[in-house]
């Protein structure tokens, strides 16, 4: 189980994140969405330490951290049990995907190199790369890319994947392929924080929407009734906007 508590994130004078509480269940498959700014890709990268938040708990398994005083070891701890794709995709330029998703196995876990490239080889064959395995990211599509990201993530074997906008940055045509693999996931019961502006992937996959506006959590709960009974305003005036774009391309 995954638990964030008081979860507090200033940049200078400006709060980003207020006071984020959220409980994930093992195996659970969680999608943030909300409008522009909001905090959600913040939160992401607080889980995992990519910035360090003001104030706050988080709770993977056993491990408790008080992330105002968080050790490099508890932080490194952390990390260890998230993994995270980019939106961006985040891949080494000079290394091949083989590479990029050893890489890990081979630096954090200190596998031998023989059976980092076994399992990466493993792992670019179920997100569909099987055949791209001796390719540099500059020869790949961005959907192919970011299924590279996912693979590296995989290899982490880390208790929840974090996926910022995994598919902001694709072409309509590669978005499906990314999704794809995602749903495979869901379906494995990864453990899942989703930040996506896809609708449709967070009302066939989720366990659970959020939506936050202003840096909290203004309201969640299964996608059945978030989307077809939201509470809020806020909630009901992004869904209006956000579906009406969506079904008009």
């Amino acid at each position: 189980m995954i638990e964030i508590q008081g979860l507090v994130k200033r940049f200078n004078d400006a709060t980003i994140l207020d006071g984020i509480d959220l409980t994930i269940e093992q195996g659970e498959i969680i999608v943030v969405i909300g409008p522009s700014g909001t905090g959600k890709s913040t939160l992401l990268r607080c889980v995992n330490f990519l910035e360090q938040p003001n104030a706050g708990r988080i709770r993977i398994g056993d491990l408790d951290v008080d992330v105002a005083r968080a050790s490099k070891k508890e932080i490194l701890a952390l990390r260890r049990r998230t993994a995270f794709v980019f939106q961006n995709y985040a891949l080494f330029a000079n290394k091949t995907a083989l590479e990029n998703v050893a890489e890990g196995l081979i630096v954090v876990n200190g596998w031998k190199k023989a059976r980092a490239h076994a399992r990466a080889r493993e792992l670019l064959a179920r997100v569909g790369l099987g055949d791209k395995v001796d390719a540099y990211p500059a020869s790949l599509s961005g959907g192919q890319q970011q299924r590279v990201g996912i693979a590296r993530a995989m290899a982490a074997q880390a208790e929840v994947i974090l996926f910022d906008e995994p598919t902001s940055s694709l072409d309509p045509e590669w978005v499906e392929e990314v999704l794809g693999v995602m749903k495979q996931l869901a379906r494995e019961r990864q453990t899942m924080l989703v930040v996506t502006h896809e609708m449709s992937f967070a009302r066939d996959v989720a366990d659970r929407v959020i939506f936050m506006s202003d840096g909290r959590i203004v309201e969640q709960g299964p996608p059945s009734q978030l989307f077809s009974a939201p509470e809020d305003e806020r909630t009901r005036s992004f869904l209006r906007k956000v579906l009406a774009t969506q079904e008009a391309l």
